[in-house]
């Protein structure tokens, strides 16, 4: 973390680090929780963060990701588990929001011993969060998990688990698209669109899939090459654009960011050519704000964490005995909350993604009270 003894002020006060501002002071804040990881022997070194558990235990993956720096990953953490509560609110789940970021290079400081240290941490909490896979992280690596906590969803079926949750993540994320075509075109179907996805590893291929089966045109991007061509082994028609700059630019329909966060910016927004805004990334959103941006200038957003909440969805239902028809039933709802949350938007004059963040706040809120 920050060394903050060097500022220490006159009176002898300590300073707050930017993310102790953000935790404790700002409108991002109001985490319950944030527990800082260390195991010299593995090198591992983690956060967890629990941001409610207003509806329930805090249900969120584990990031393996090499950051910029230690406070960068605290404030992923933040964020991240954040938005947890807020999809997990809006998928009514009665659960909490948590997140977790390892910090390092999985590829490679992953390790059995390493894991095994992350998942003796995450019991330690005693069932207050619940983990499962994120960017970096696998089935395999929560059946390690597992072995130690067991408070871990996103296992193998072999294991007991739901399998690999992108699954359901991409079928979410495609019926949030069909009720945007439905809301801005009056058809709920992609159907000689022009979609662009941004990002095709994990959640975006599976999404590349739904969108042929229903007659879209897709360009995509990527940039891990086996990526791409783990696609174009698919869909050969597929087209291909060299980077998510020259992505945006093309006369799209439809935007799809499916990689990390903050891809709607002040300099992407105006570079965009699509009519809606629907992927999966997580905090698609660079800062306040940008949401209006969005609106302004005519473009419908498909809250990202409304949904991308296929894959939380479908771990979730590993807390009741997995069934991939039950958790893909609850999954195909997101077409009918992501309608709801056009329609407030529409009624109240505000931008969807406001709409979403004021529904996912007042269960919490009921929930506190009752």
């Amino acid at each position: 973390m920050t060394d903050v003894s060097s500022s220490v002020s006159a009176d002898g006060r300590v300073p707050d680090s930017p993310f102790l501002q953000t935790l404790f002071h700002s409108d991002q804040g109001g985490h319950e929780q944030v527990v800082l990881c260390q195991d010299r022997a593995s090198g591992l070194k983690a956060v967890i963060a629990i941001h409610s558990t207003a509806l329930g235990p805090a249900l969120g993956g584990t990031r393996f990701h090499a950051y910029a720096s230690d406070e960068e990953a605290v404030m992923d953490a933040l964020n991240l588990a954040r938005g947890m509560s807020y999809k997990n609110a809006m998928a009514g789940l009665g659960l909490g929001g948590g997140k977790a970021v390892i910090i390092g290079d999985p590829e490679t400081m992953k390790t059995e011993e390493l894991l095994l240290a992350y998942g003796r941490f995450v019991a330690s909490l005693g069932g207050r969060y619940v983990t499962a896979c994120d960017v970096g992280t696998y089935v395999q690596d929560m059946d390690v998990i597992a072995r130690v906590n067991k408070w871990t969803t996103g296992r193998s079926p072999e294991n007991g688990g739901c399998g690999d949750s992108s699954v359901l993540t991409s079928y979410g994320v495609f019926q949030g698209m069909r009720a945007a075509a439905r809301h801005r075109w009056g058809t709920p179907s992609l159907a000689g669109r022009t979609v662009g996805v941004a990002g095709v590893g994990k959640v975006g291929h599976y999404l590349v899939d739904h969108l042929i089966s229903d007659g879209a045109d897709v360009v995509v991007t990527d940039v891990r090459e086996e990526s791409i061509a783990r696609v174009l082994a698919a869909h050969p028609k597929v087209r291909v654009a060299a980077s998510t700059d020259d992505l945006i630019r093309l006369p799209l329909d439809v935007y799809a960011p499916c990689a990390l966060g903050g891809a709607l910016s002040d300099e992407t927004v105006p570079a965009l050519t699509a009519k809606i805004v629907c992927g999966a990334a997580n905090n698609q959103l660079a800062h306040p704000g940008v949401e209006k941006d969005l609106a302004d200038r005519g473009i419908l957003y498909a809250p990202d964490y409304v949904v991308n909440a296929g894959g939380v969805i479908q771990v979730a239902d590993e807390l009741h005995g997995f069934s991939m028809d039950r958790a893909r039933a609850k999954a195909s709802l997101i077409y009918d909350t992501t309608l709801e949350i056009f329609a407030k938007a529409d009624a109240d004059g505000i931008p969807p993604a406001v709409a979403a963040d004021r529904i996912a706040e007042q269960r919490m809120s009921e929930a506190k009270q009752a």
